[in-house]
């Protein structure tokens, strides 16, 4: 008998599942999979899992459907049902209120304060802007690489070697002359 309860659920395995519009490996822990969404970390994807009530170290395609709804809906939700320090977005500019915002939408909301900082000439806005590191970080010795050229740092044996074809292309041009 117990073959029988057990093929049923192997049916019911789904290796990709669906929440909050990212596509979730269904082979990982339910905590690790809810991971791969941007904006939600390990503390958060935990909260979600103790709110929802749902085995954090269950298989993702082992949910049932009502679990999956249950998790999609605290996600959702969460700006209303966690408490402020959780969140990604307190205080937010245009409102004033606290939310969370995952997937896409927090790229768009990263993205659209980057561009308000640079159109404001904000100190972060025009490191931003020409591609400098924006945190007070030293910049001698790393962030080299200006979009693609790199910048600087000459050693000594190409400074020789440049000085003496140098004065090899004078040499030759003397000779030329006379």
């Amino acid at each position: 008998m117990e073959l029988k309860t057990e093929q049923p659920a192997e049916s019911q395995f789904r290796h990709i599942v669906r929440i909050a519009n990212t596509d979730l490996d269904g082979n990982k822990k339910v905590i690790d999979a809810l991971r791969k969404i941007k904006g939600i970390g390990f503390s958060l994807a935990n909260a979600i899992c103790c709110i929802s009530k749902v085995d954090m170290t269950k298989k993702t395609g082992n949910l049932l459907p009502e679990e999956v709804k249950k998790i999609d809906d605290t996600v959702a939700n969460a700006a209303s049902i966690m408490p402020s320090w959780l969140l990604n977005r307190r205080k937010n500019l245009e409102d004033g209120k606290d939310k969370h915002l995952v997937g896409g939408d927090l790229s768009f909301a990263q993205e659209s304060d980057i561009r308000l900082m640079m159109q404001i000439r904000s100190y972060k806005g025009v490191r931003h802007g020409i591609g400098a590191p924006v945190r007070g970080q030293r910049t001698r010795s790393n962030f080299r690489k200006n979009k693609g050229k790199v910048l600087g740092v000459i050693k000594k044996k190409e400074v020789a070697q440049a000085v003496a074809a140098a004065k090899e292309e004078k040499g030759k041009e003397a000779k030329a002359k006379k």
